[in-house]
């Protein structure tokens, strides 16, 4: 793969994800393992990659008004921490690709339920997060996140709406927060990894820039609730399918 595609693919990555209020990580994942990066240097640099866009994202939701800080804290809670611990953990690649590919496809199974069964969400069956099963999710979802690289949010996002805690609309806002604290905790938690990020992460970074903030600002304002969750579905199934083989 060449270095102008790869900044391509992470731009479209960037913009196909941001706009479902997630950051990206599982794409740049699956975008490097076809191009042969070494399993740390994916990691790493997915977790920075995934940091630039939720930050970005969590901003332009933020703006929108449509965070709610009620759905976000008692994910992030115990999130935060256990995603530093997981940053420091290292998977042989035998165990890693498997693990999250299998992952990812059996959310995107969820999330296409939901997205075409053909009625909308009535507003009077949400109700937020239970407080324990929310603080024991985000812990979860956390170390998983930190130990895979992959943000958090794309695994949390299906759990919110297959327990009706949140909208689709709610649930990309909650999950923007959720990486962009997730991300940097792991990747604070990876620091004795970070000799690994190749050279080329700002070229990256002003790529994942763009297309995060172009994402975003189509996720907030323009999409229905079926596409967010439609979209969705297709990038974690691709993904999860990518990282399988």
């Amino acid at each position: 793969m060449s270095d102008t595609a790869l900044v391509a693919a992470f731009l479209l990555i960037a913009a196909l994800y941001a706009s479902v209020g997630q950051a990206g990580a599982s794409g740049y994942l699956a975008v490097m393992a076809l191009a042969g990066f070494a399993p740390v240097a994916m990691k790493t640099t997915a977790l920075a990659l995934n940091l630039a866009v939720a930050g970005i994202g969590t901003a332009l939701f933020l703006r929108a008004g449509r965070i709610g800080w009620r759905n976000v804290w008692p994910f992030a809670l115990l999130g935060f921490p256990f995603s530093m611990l997981g940053g420091a953990v290292h998977l042989p690649e035998r165990l890693y690709f498997p693990i999250v590919g299998a992952v990812l496809i059996l959310s995107a199974l969820q999330m296409a339920r939901t997205a075409w069964r053909g009625r909308p969400v009535e507003p009077d069956t949400i109700r937020p997060a239970p407080f324990l099963p929310a603080l024991l999710t985000g812990a979860l979802f956390g170390f998983v996140s930190g130990t895979t690289g992959t943000g958090g949010g794309v695994f949390l996002a299906p759990v919110i709406l297959a327990m009706g805690w949140g909208t689709p609309r709610q649930t990309a806002a909650t999950t923007a927060v959720y990486n962009l604290m997730n991300s940097a905790a792991a990747l604070l938690g990876a620091y004795a990894m970070w000799d690994q990020i190749p050279p080329a992460l700002p070229i990256w970074l002003i790529a994942v820039g763009v297309g995060g903030t172009l994402g975003a600002v189509i996720g907030s304002r323009y999409l229905s609730d079926r596409w967010l969750r439609g979209i969705l579905a297709l990038l974690l199934v691709a993904s999860g399918l990518k990282l399988l083989l």
